[in-house]
C-alpha cells in the first residue's frame, strides 16, 4: 500500500512468530477495517530492514530500503501517530552476525559484523551495526510513557481457565546471588541538572599517567533532567562469580539472568565474565589457539563450540571442562544448550518469571528438573526475584484463581533511565577515572575504576518524569491499591523522589513510596489478598513486573494491554512479549503449527481503533473497535486460541474465529446500518464455509514449511503458509 502523510494507523512489521502471525492477520485487519474509511499501513522495523537501511552504499538500487523506524521516531512525536507495535528482535551479536549472513546469502553485499575493529574502515562498518544490535527500537519509538496491564475479558479468563503452576515449598534450594557490592548500585551516583549548569557536556577518562580520551563528546542537558553515572567493577564480579561457584550445593544448577539484547554493551560483557570464569581452567590451557581462532567469551559458549568443532582435543577438554563444574541451567538439555550458550538465550525477564512460575525449577543438562541458583550481579533490581522467591517459599504457589492484578505504570520516554544507556557505556580500557564535565568546566560526576569496569551514564529528563508521575495518579484512582518502587538509599531514586512528593501532595493523593524489595512483597501480598496492585516504576523494573506479575497470573506476557500515551498527543500500542518467538518458529518450520497466540494484537487493535475514534472523530473505528472487544471475548470464551500439539487450533485458525466473530458483532450492531449491511454477508459465509476453511488451514498440517529465510523471510513464501485456505482468503478479499 503506498505510504500517505497520516496513516490512520500504521502497523508494524518485525520479526520472528509475531511477524508470521502478521502475514495472517494483516490481511483481514485491512478488509475490516477498509469500508469503516480506515487504512492502515506499514512500516518495517524488522532487524533485516535495520541493517538494510544503514548499508545504502553496499546494496544496489533495487535491493535499497527506507529507514522506516527513523520515519515511525518522527511520527511518534507528533499528535497523529497512532502505531501499533509488535515485538520486534532486540539483537545480540550472535543474532545479529546471523543475521547478516542470511541476507549476504540471499544476495545482499553486506559487509561481514567486525568484532574487533582494527582499521577506520572497520571502525565506520562496525559503528553502523552497533547502532542496530541490541534495544534499538524502543527508545526510538518510546515518546511516552508506558501503561500495561491485562484486559478485564484476558484476565477474567485466566481465572476461570488457571494455567499450570509448580509447587513451592520451604525445602526449596532455589536462591538469588547478588554482588555484596561495588556493583551499579553501590557505585550510583546522579544530580538533578540546574538552570546553570544546562548545556553541553562530555565524558572524559583520564588514566593514571594523566593522559585524557574524551569516550563521549556533544552531550547536552536540559535544567531538571536528572543525570546519573555508575560503574561496575570487573575484579569483584569476578570474584562473586567464583564465589558462588564455589559455594553450590549438589543437585543445584547454576545460572545467570541477564538482559543481554537490552543492555547491548554492559550486559554481554558481564555474561561474559562467567563464560570466562566459568571456563577459567580450560581457558588458560587453550588461551593461544582460542585468540587464534578468534573467540570471544562475550559471544557464549555455542560460539566456542562452533570454532572448535572437528578438533577432537579441544572437543574433549571442553566437555571434560563442562563436566567438572556444576551442572547447569539449561536453555534446551536435549540439544545441549546451556545458559552460557548465547547471550541472548537467557533473557532475565523471560527466564525469572518461568522459574519462579515453576516452583523455583530449572532443567538440567541431564534433562531432569532441579532447585537452581540464580545469579544476578546488580542488585539494583536482583531483591525484586530474591523477594519473590522468599515469598513464595513461604506461602506456597500463587492460586490463580483468586488472584488480584498487577498493572504497572512505566517511566520510559525519551530515553529514560538504563535502557537509554547505550551510548554512554564503556569498559574501561586502563585504571584512572572517568568524569562528567559540564560546558562551565565542572565535573558533575566523577569516579575512580580500574581497567575492565563497565561504566555508564543514564538521564531521564523532568517532563516524561512529571507525565510519569501523574499516569501513576491517575492509574492509581482507577485501580486502588498502587506503589512508587523507588529506593530513597539508591542515588537515582533519591532524585526522583524529589518529584514525586510535591506532585503527591499537589494532587491530594497518598501513594506510598516503597524500595523494590518491600514494594515487591506489598504487590505480592494484595494480588494473593485478589486485590488489584498498579507497580509505578522506572524503566527496567516496567520491563521485568510487565513479564514476571502476567506469567504468574496469566501464564504469559503476550496477553498484555499495553498503551503507550505519546507525551505529544498520538497513541502507540503495544502487543506484549516475543521472548518465546525463536521457538513457535522452529515448530512451524518442523511441523507447520503456529502456537503464537495473537490475543496482545487484537487488543491492541482495539485499543488502536477507540484511539483513532476518539482522536480524529472517525465513528465508525469506533464501531470497528467496539465489535473487536467483543470478538476478543469471544475467542477466549469458546477456547478458539492457539494450543500447542499439531492438528489442534494454532495461530491460523485462531485468526479465523477471530474474524468471523469480528464479523458477526459488526452484522450485529445498531449503531452504523451501513457497516451491518457490509459484514453480514461476509459473517454468513464465514459461518457456512467453517469445515472447509478449518480443513483447509489444517491440511499441510505435521509436514515442515519453508518461509525461505529467518531474519528476511520470502514474503510470497510466508503468504502461502500463514494464508493456505483460499475460501477464507476469497471471503476476507
Amino acid at each position: 500500500m503506498a505510504k500517505t502523510e497520516t496513516p490512520d494507523i500504521i502497523y508494524t512489521i518485525v520479526d520472528e512468530a509475531p511477524e508470521l502471525a502478521r502475514g495472517s492477520l494483516l490481511p483481514i485487519i485491512r478488509a475490516f477495517a477498509a469500508p469503516a474509511g480506515v487504512n492502515v499501513e506499514t512500516r518495517d522495523i524488522s532487524l533485516a530492514a535495520r541493517v538494510l537501511s544503514a548499508f545504502p552504499d553496499y546494496l544496489t538500487e533495487a535491493q535499497r530500503v527506507s529507514d522506516d523506524l527513523a520515519e515511525l521516531g518522527e511520527l511518534v512525536k507528533t499528535p497523529e501517530a497512532n502505531v501499533i507495535k509488535l515485538p520486534n528482535v532486540s539483537a545480540s551479536v550472535p543474532q545479529l552476525v546471523a543475521a547478516i549472513k542470511e541476507l549476504q546469502s540471499q544476495g545482499y553485499a553486506l559487509p561481514d559484523y567486525p568484532e574487533v575493529a582494527t582499521t577506520d574502515a572497520e571502525k565506520e562498518v562496525k559503528a553502523r551495526y552497533d547502532v542496530i544490535k541490541g534495544s534499538a527500537v524502543n527508545p526510538v519509538l518510546r515518546e511516552g510513557n508506558s501503561d500495561r496491564r491485562s484486559a478485564k475479558a484476558v484476565k477474567a479468563y485466566a481465572m476461570q481457565n488457571p494455567h499450570s503452576m509448580g509447587e513451592w515449598t520451604s525445602a526449596s534450594k532455589t536462591t538469588v546471588a547478588a554482588m555484596p557490592g561495588n556493583d551499579f548500585f553501590a557505585n550510583e551516583k546522579a544530580a538533578t541538572i540546574t538552570a546553570a549548569q544546562a548545556g553541553g557536556a562530555k565524558i572524559v577518562f583520564t588514566d593514571t599517567s594523566g593522559a585524557e580520551t574524551v569516550l563521549k563528546d556533544g552531550l547536552k542537558y536540559i535544567e531538571g533532567e536528572v543525570v546519573d553515572a555508575t560503574f561496575l567493577s570487573a575484579k569483584a564480579l569476578r570474584a562473586f562469580i567464583k564465589a558462588e561457584i564455589a559455594s553450590m550445593e549438589p543437585g543445584v544448577l547454576f545460572s545467570v539472568h541477564l538482559k543481554a539484547t537490552m543492555m547491548k554493551v554492559s550486559d554481554p560483557i558481564i555474561f561474559g565474565h562467567f563464560v570466562s570464569v566459568y571456563l577459567e581452567d580450560f581457558i588458560a590451557k587453550h588461551d593461544a589457539a582460542l585468540k587464534e581462532l578468534g573467540w570471544n567469551p562475550n559471544s557464549g559458549i555455542g560460539d566456542l563450540e562452533a570454532r572448535i568443532k572437528g578438533n577432537a582435543a579441544l572437543e574433549a577438554d571442553l566437555a571434560a571442562a563442562l563436566a567438572a563444574r556444576p551442572p547447569m541451567y539449561m536453555v534446551n538439555s536435549d540439544k545441549g544448550i546451556t545458559n552460557l550458550h548465547v547471550p541472548s538465550d537467557v533473557i532475565i525477564d523471560a527466564s525469572m518469571p518461568a522459574v519462579i512460575r515453576a516452583g523455583g525449577i530449572g532443567w538440567g543438562p541431564d534433562g531432569k528438573a532441579a532447585d537452581t541458583k540464580c545469579c544476578i550481579p546488580d542488585n539494583s533490581y536482583a531483591c525484586v526475584y530474591d523477594e519473590t522467591v522468599n515469598y513464595f517459599k513461604e506461602t506456597g504457589k500463587l492460586d490463580v484463581t483468586t488472584a488480584g492484578a498487577v498493572s504497572n505504570v512505566g517511566l520510559m520516554a525519551q530515553k529514560a533511565e538504563e535502557y537509554g544507556s547505550h551510548p554512554t557505556t564503556f569498559e574501561i580500557p586502563a585504571d584512572g577515572s572517568v568524569k562528567i564535565v559540564l560546558a562551565s568546566g565542572e565535573v558533575l560526576h566523577d569516579h575512580a575504576v580500574e581497567k575492565g569496569d563497565i561504566w555508564r551514564s543514564c538521564t531521564a529528563k523532568k517532563a516524561p518524569i512529571l507525565d510519569w508521575i501523574q499516569l501513576g495518579i491517575a492509574r492509581t484512582k482507577a485501580t486502588g491499591a498502587a506503589a512508587f518502587w523507588l529506593d530513597a538509599n539508591r542515588a537515582h531514586d533519591a532524585e526522583l523522589i524529589k518529584y514525586v512528593v510535591p506532585a503527591l501532595k499537589e494532587a491530594g493523593i497518598e501513594i506510598p513510596i516503597m524500595a523494590p524489595r518491600e514494594a515487591t512483597r506489598f504487590s505480592l501480598e494484595t494480588m494473593r489478598a485478589g486485590k488489584d496492585c498498579v507497580t509505578i516504576t522506572g524503566n527496567v523494573l516496567r520491563d521485568y513486573l510487565t513479564d514476571l506479575f502476567p506469567i504468574l497470573e496469566l501464564g504469559t506476557s503476550a496477553k498484555m494491554l499495553s498503551i503507550v500515551k505519546l507525551m505529544n498527543g498520538g497513541g502507540m500500542f503495544e502487543t506484549g512479549a516475543g521472548g518465546s518467538a525463536p521457538k513457535h518458529v522452529q515448530q512451524l518450520v518442523q511441523e507447520n503449527h503456529l502456537r503464537w497466540d495473537s490475543l496482545g494484537e487484537f487488543c491492541a487493535l482495539g485499543e488502536s481503533l477507540n484511539f483513532l475514534a476518539d482522536s480524529r472523530g472517525k465513528a465508525k473505528a469506533a464501531v470497528l473497535g467496539a465489535a473487536v472487544d467483543a470478538a476478543t471475548q469471544k475467542v477466549l470464551e469458546n477456547g478458539n486460541s492457539p494450543e500447542r500439539k499439531v492438528g489442534s487450533n494454532d495461530n491460523r485458525s485462531s485468526h479465523y474465529w477471530f474474524a468471523r466473530y469480528w464479523a458477526e458483532a459488526l452484522a450485529a450492531q445498531g449503531d452504523d446500518a451501513e457497516l451491518a449491511a457490509h459484514f453480514a454477508p461476509i459473517a454468513n459465509a464465514l459461518v457456512e464455509k467453517e469445515a472447509a476453511i478449518l480443513a483447509e488451514l489444517k491440511a499441510d498440517e505435521g509436514k515442515p514449511a519453508d518461509l525461505g529465510g529467518y531474519y528476511h523471510a520470502d514474503p510470497a513464501k510466508v503468504a502461502a503458509v500463514m494464508r493456505p485456505s483460499a475460501t477464507l482468503n476469497a471471503i476476507i478479499g
